[in-house]
């Protein structure tokens, strides 16, 4: 078995029947780990191919995308710039730190400003403002970043035959880009990560309309398990991503991955998966996000 595949021997799926894998994918790249890189690799070469060497985007103070377009920049010998949402407020918070320790940036913008970041008038400012630079949109998602995707979903399948890839869902991207490198009967399932979560649907599906000219059916949204919200939590979330740490020596992220397996479970005990059945969830990294997790909360896993 491939070292990027581990066995997850839970009770619930073996009473189900189901083989459950979960790939790890932050552990393919350790300086720049997870759905992130993939998404940045053809944004990067069309950065370099239209002669750029500044890269802008955008992001919450705790973003993983600011933080791997940080660490992209450092790797790749790209300036960055990161338009922050909010205000800044004393020392930055972890995350940020780490993106200004890696060569990007800063700048804040309120609130109302921040959602005019896709509005032609507003990104020719910022051109204008900050020089010419290679646009990144929030969560790196766009047709470019489903490549890198969908070379995920054929690197699994060249490792293992699989009926289901189970995925967290933030912006869609990454769902989108699986949906794209799938060629059979396989299906995508996604477990949102925010609250109202049933507009991704209409994302996805914009998502790979734009890059293959294609909506893909075999994919599933599940909305039920965000925990209240996009970096919300309880207790309940907190314990089961000790407990998984515990089983399975595989720390878990509180916004992506953790809501991830924890709906991947329920979905097996509800009997989603028919007997027999092959699940991959796909870890996406994201671990940076603790150290900023303990300093907003001041929870431990």
């Amino acid at each position: 078995m491939s070292p990027f595949l581990q066995a997850l021997p839970e009770p619930v799926a073996a009473a189900r029947g189901v083989r459950l894998l979960l790939w790890r994918d932050d552990l393919v790249s350790p300086e720049l780990p997870g759905n992130k890189a993939r998404k940045l690799k053809y944004n990067l070469l069309e950065a370099r191919r239209l002669g750029h060497g500044r890269l802008l985007t955008f992001g919450g103070a705790y973003s993983n995308h600011l933080a791997a377009v940080a660490a992209a920049g450092r790797l790749h010998g790209f300036a960055t710039v990161g338009l922050v949402r909010g205000e800044a407020a004393g020392a930055p918070n972890p995350t940020l730190a780490r993106c200004a320790t890696d060569g990007m940036a800063l700048h804040y913008l309120d609130r109302t400003t921040y959602r005019c970041r896709t509005e032609p008038a507003f990104l020719a400012e910022l051109q204008a403002r900050f020089g010419p630079a290679y646009l990144l949109p929030e969560g790196g998602t766009n047709a470019l970043a489903l490549i890198g995707m969908a070379e995920l979903a054929t690197e699994i399948r060249q490792q293992v035959a699989f009926d289901a890839l189970a995925v967290a869902v933030g912006t869609g991207g990454t769902l989108a880009g699986l949906l794209t490198g799938l060629r059979g009967p396989e299906k995508v399932v996604g477990v949102a990560a925010l609250k109202n979560g049933g507009f991704l649907k209409d994302d996805i599906d914009a998502l790979t309309r734009e890059a293959t000219g294609q909506i893909f059916g075999k994919y599933m949204l599940a909305k039920d398990y965000h925990f209240g919200g996009y970096a919300k939590y309880s207790a309940d979330l907190l314990a089961f991503i000790r407990q998984f740490e515990e089983r399975h020596g595989v720390l878990l992220d509180p916004i992506y991955t953790g809501k991830l397996l924890f709906g991947v479970l329920d979905l097996i005990g509800q009997g989603y998966f028919p007997p027999g059945s092959t699940v991959v969830a796909v870890h996406t990294g994201g671990l940076q996000a603790w150290a900023g997790w303990h300093a907003r909360f001041g929870e431990r896993r």
